[in-house]
């Protein structure tokens, strides 16, 4: 029986090493503008960044501390802050301090209900509901209940848009991979 070749095993470890998995691994810019999930409260994005000091307070308050700050290459996002769900959600917070720290306007103070930060989708193909799988991990952790999401009459998860305020704790808390809910920008 022959064995492989130990300098051609060698070159592709190491190759995988030195390029495949830094690659993987290596620390992604924020999405594109149309992917960015800005803090509650948020003016609608042109206006949003014409408004923005870039303080970092919003940041500096939330207790989740889901507020990121952009540092990515684009020079007129620099430094505004963002959520990414996938890293940590917003959590609706009791008070939502980040918008009563915004000093220049750019997050506006709403009550719970008229948030928007973005809404969630479902892609059912990929939810565990769909093979009788008694899943209720986003509907549990969601923190509007069933104002924002619920399960419809064939028992599968159903988001409300005139309730999901877009915080991401259901694409947080979703066990499954890729997520099968996941929250979009308006």
């Amino acid at each position: 029986m022959d064995k492989p070749d130990p300098g051609r095993r060698g070159f592709f470890r190491e190759f995988l090493k030195r390029v495949v998995d830094p690659a993987a691994y290596a620390e992604q810019p924020l999405p594109q503008q149309h992917t960015r999930l800005r803090p509650p409260g948020a003016l609608p994005e042109r206006a949003f960044l014409d408004t923005c000091q870039r303080c970092g307070q919003c940041g500096e308050v939330c207790p989740a501390e889901a507020i990121k700050t952009y540092q990515g290459p684009e020079e007129a996002l620099r430094d505004t802050p963002y959520i990414d769900p996938a890293d940590q959600p917003c959590v609706a917070c009791d008070g939502l301090l980040c918008m009563s720290a915004c000093p220049s306007g750019a997050l506006m103070p709403l009550p719970l209900e008229q948030i928007r930060i973005g809404l969630a989708r479902v892609d059912q193909s990929v939810c565990v509901r769909r093979h009788d799988n008694d899943c209720r991990v986003c509907l549990d952790n969601c923190p509007l209940g069933e104002q924002a999401l619920r399960l419809d009459d064939e028992g599968k998860v159903q988001v409300l848009a005139d309730g999901c305020i877009g915080c991401g704790v259901c694409q947080w808390t979703c066990p499954t991979n890729p997520k099968a809910i996941v929250v979009e920008p308006l």
